[in-house]
């Protein structure tokens, strides 16, 4: 009995020693894979609008622990497509996405609230310019259109110089193609009322420059 006393605490022992060597051994294999872990950075690329700041509150880490692990002492200066090194204790914030998404929605929200007045204008010169383009020929006749159309054309409707054409010399491109008196008369109207006003007004930008 005493011998199977001694060898059966023999194997315990035994069985001790092997466990705690086991033990040892998954310890210390372990070891190196957690370390590698830990030697394993997360880095983020930088992108266009970015600054070290925003980089700080998007990752929720102090802006001084991220200067520290970039070696950034004297300048917070960033380039777009530069590795970035995030402390490791850094996360995405809720509250930052939810602050992001918000600014986003506010963003597009006053663009969309800018854009649509610029819309209508051009619309609505397009409108009128369209009802100017359609709107019948009434005429206009004056002392200072005739002066003009003396000067540009001695009162012709077929005089020609070059690219313009008629009693007012106007462009041909404009006329498009009718050079009928009437079509003359109204186009000559249009102009001068979109660019001077008048042809009052026109006159006196004649006197000052030899055409109008």
């Amino acid at each position: 009995m005493l011998f199977a006393t001694a060898a059966v605490a023999g194997l315990f022992v035994a069985g001790g020693a092997n466990a705690n060597a086991d033990q040892t051994a998954n310890a210390s294999a372990q070891q190196p894979q957690q370390q590698a872990k830990a030697s394993v950075k997360k880095t983020v690329t930088v992108q266009s609008g970015d600054t070290l700041w925003g980089l700080s509150q998007k990752y929720n880490v102090s802006l001084s622990s991220l200067r520290a692990v970039n070696n950034r002492v004297n300048t917070d200066l960033i380039y777009v497509g530069e590795k970035i090194t995030l402390p490791s204790s850094a996360t995405v914030s809720t509250d930052q996405k939810t602050v992001a998404s918000s600014t986003t929605a506010k963003s597009t929200t006053n663009q969309q609230s800018v854009a649509q007045p610029q819309q209508q204008a051009q619309t609505q010169s397009t409108t009128n310019y369209s009802q100017s383009q359609s709107s019948s020929y009434t005429g206009s006749s004056s002392s200072a259109k005739e002066w003009i159309a003396n000067r540009e054309s001695g009162g012709s409707y077929t005089a020609s110089n070059g690219q313009y054409y008629g009693k007012y010399q106007l462009g041909a491109a404009m006329l498009h193609g009718d050079y009928s008196a009437a079509n003359q008369e109204r186009v000559a109207d249009q102009y001068v009322a979109a660019r001077y006003g008048s042809w009052d007004n026109a006159k006196s930008f004649w006197l000052q420059h030899g055409w109008y």
